[in-house]
């Protein structure tokens, strides 16, 4: 599940619509890609991390804290 995404969504006051019509994506990609189900495009990645201000790290990069 990738809680840093829907976080910084929230944060944003996007709903996944939101998101999806800023991004060129469907509000099922932007649930799908929080949900830990769909692995989005780096073009797709760079246009969310952009949107919400984050860095590509911030937002996809698995640690081992993250697991």
């Amino acid at each position: 599940m990738n809680m840093k995404l829907k976080l910084a969504r929230v944060e944003k006051n996007l709903s996944q619509q939101q998101l999806a019509d800023l991004t060129d994506a469907t509000r099922q990609t932007i649930g799908l890609i929080e949900k830990g189900k769909y692995n989005p495009s780096l073009n797709l990645c760079v246009k969310i991390a952009k949107t919400l201000g984050k860095t590509l790290d911030q937002l996809f990069w698995v640690g081992v804290d993250d697991s």
